[in-house]
């Protein structure tokens, strides 16, 4: 065989050299390492391609997550874009193989290929002629010394390897296993010959690695801070549904809702819910089409104890179903309904895409909040939405700008109004007022970071205990959650005071019961303060964005302006000055009512009659998807 031939003319100049086996065959080792350099180059070169690549493809799975089809070709794309051959990291296994085999048979006949007789194995008191499982003794180290170098090899790679440095944790240890378990397995079948080749190919491997490094080094390519940033938010997606541990019987329950929803044809409307939660700013609407069509509602949510399984006992026309959001990517993906209604924004811009089936499918976002949405949520968040319902004229403003700035396709704007806060009205007016002469102070943070309880909580206290107040802290239940211990000597520290922790959020009593709200940029404030007509003090923590680029449309964001039509903003530095503020308010009811009922009016569209605008568009929407497909 030529290549066997050449390489055992290669090893002859090894030997004339040097005069020793062993010392020749690590020569060789050498010399077949310079000349394979341009190849080690060229994967250098591919290594840094490939995790140079890694951000738009791991963009690319998050995007189009659960998709395997388009994410194929999209990946070819980038291949193509880039020139890379993902068949390339294959190259130098191969050629190590074929170099091995190759060893092999020079070693078995080394005088033939040498041309030297009487030739002497002996080398740092071992025998090259030497095979561990047939000789035993001191042969025994031949495979443990080729293991070590394999170790060595792997754990430099780990480090240095542009490429394998990337790899996950059980790639990296799967790699490092096998390659020690076959240097092992090797030491101990094939001469010492052989085993010295392959720990000198090992450890010359590093030195290699080091030199290409400082050659062609991969800071210089690699944007590492874009590859942190996409890995993270692939991996948010991938653990979804891991957060909690689902029981047997939930999983045999999604299974059959999953199967059963695509049984049914011809779905006209579905609603999604995240949790039992988000039923609330469903009902009046859902309520409605009830009451007055005799449409089926599918009704999706991702709680397994959602109040809908219970709601639909008697409400024959509606069907429940609990599918978790892993398994809700591919149910979107295959959505075949004719109007599909939402509260989670960012359709078709994450993992929840619009439907790849049925591209006639209509859209609609209903806003589950009555503050800014350009502020608040991420930008473009409505983008891929048929049909937006605006609780006010500040969040169509918000939309229509957005539309004209980034030209997205003209969307149907409803001038809905906000069902919830119809509800919460209705119950506000249904409850007893309390009687007491001493008021209630009640402070609801919200949760994001450099909130009241924060930054300020202590002061703010400090500045009410022993007053002729009750004062409630009523944290935001993701804040206790991580805070617990902290909340439980908070209860210690002001037991017998006039001051309430309150972490149970099983009692009754009811933001709405408090005489005055104290907040920072929940939009709890401006619920309450609608609802109840009663004034909110804000205190002027960090604003809450989720769309930096909000100021780029000029739609001055309620969030900001509002906050003083409902009551007061108190900055950080005057919070010992509370007590006086509160008694200001306190004395001037009708004043802040007076304002308060005003911004309300301005600021939400049909008051008292929002469900009904809202299911009337839904089931127009739903007519008119049925006369389309009765025309086809």
């Amino acid at each position: 065989m030529f290549f066997v031939d050449f390489m055992g003319w290669i090893m002859k100049i090894c030997y004339d050299i040097v005069g020793n086996y062993g010392a020749a065959i690590i020569l060789f080792t050498l010399v077949s390492k310079i000349i394979l350099l341009p190849i080690s180059i060229w994967v250098q070169k591919n290594s840094i391609k490939m995790v140079k690549m890694q951000p738009e493809i791991n963009r690319t799975k998050t995007k189009y997550f659960g998709d395997k089809d388009t994410i194929a070709e999209e990946e070819s794309k980038i291949y193509k874009k880039y020139k890379y051959n993902p068949l390339a990291s294959l190259v130098p296994l191969v050629i190590q193989i074929v170099l091995l085999l190759g060893v092999v048979e020079i070693v078995k006949n080394p005088e033939h290929y040498i041309g030297v007789e009487n030739l002497i194995f002996d080398f740092l008191g071992f025998d090259l002629r030497w095979i561990a499982a047939e000789n035993g003794g001191t042969a025994i180290w031949i495979p443990v010394i080729a293991g070590l170098s394999a170790l060595v090899l792997c754990v430099g790679q780990n480090i240095m390897n542009v490429l394998q440095a990337e790899q996950s944790k059980w790639n990296k240890w799967g790699m490092l296993v096998l390659s020690v378990g076959l240097s092992l397995y090797l030491g101990t079948f094939v001469t010492a010959g052989v085993a010295l080749y392959w720990t000198a190919s090992n450890l010359m491997a590093i030195l290699q690695q080091w030199l290409l490094n400082l050659a062609i080094n991969p800071k210089k390519y690699v944007d590492y801070k874009a590859l942190e940033a996409s890995r993270a938010e692939l991996k948010e997606l991938q653990n979804i549904s891991k957060s909690h541990k689902r029981t047997a019987e939930q999983i045999k329950e999604e299974k059959a809702d999953y199967k059963r929803f695509f049984s049914i044809a011809n779905k006209h409307l579905v609603f999604y819910s995240e949790s039992s939660g988000f039923y609330k700013y469903y009902k009046g609407i859902i309520e409605y089409i009830l009451e007055n069509t005799n449409i089926t509602i599918h009704y999706i949510t991702s709680d397994y104890d959602d109040q809908i399984f219970e709601i639909a006992k008697t409400e024959k026309h509606i069907k429940p179903y609990y599918i978790e959001e892993k398994k809700l990517i591919t149910l979107m993906m295959k959505m075949d309904a004719d109007v599909v209604v939402m509260t989670m924004p960012d359709i078709d811009n994450y993992h929840i895409k619009r439907s790849y089936v049925n591209k006639d499918t209509v859209y609609v976002f209903i806003p589950h909040c009555i503050d800014s949405q350009n502020m608040t949520m991420r930008k473009g968040s409505m983008d891929n939405y048929d049909v937006v319902f605006c609780c006010g004229e500040h969040q169509r403003a918000e939309v229509e700008a957005n539309n004209k700035r980034v030209k997205t396709k003209n969307k149907e704007i409803v001038s809905w109004g906000y069902s919830l806060l119809d509800d919460m009205i209705a119950d506000y007016k249904k409850t007893k007022k309390s009687k007491s002469k001493t008021k209630t102070i009640m402070i609801a943070p919200s949760w994001q970071k450099d909130n009241i309880i924060d930054l300020c909580l202590d002061k703010i206290l400090k500045t009410l205990e022993g007053k002729n107040y009750n004062v409630i802290v009523r944290p935001h239940p993701q804040q206790v959650r991580h805070m617990k211990d902290a909340f439980e000597k908070m209860k210690e520290k002001y037991a017998g005071t006039n001051i309430e922790i309150q972490t149970d959020f099983s009692k009754t009593s009811s933001v709405f019961e408090a005489d005055i709200l104290i907040g920072d940029w929940s939009s709890i404030g401006f619920e309450y303060a609608f609802t109840t007509e009663k004034p909110v003090i804000s205190i002027d923590t960090p604003m809450k964005i989720m769309n930096p680029e909000y100021k780029k449309i000029d739609v001055p964001p309620i969030n900001i302006w509002g906050r003083e039509e409902i009551g007061e903003v108190v900055k950080l530095k005057d919070i010992k000055n509370l007590d006086k503020i509160i008694e200001k308010l306190l004395k001037n009811p009708v004043k802040y009512r007076n304002k308060i009922v005003a911004l309300r009016k301005k600021s939400i569209y049909n008051l008292g009659n929002s469900a009904e605008v809202g299911a009337l568009e839904i089931i127009a929407l739903v007519q008119e998807k049925v006369k389309e497909r009765k025309k086809k």
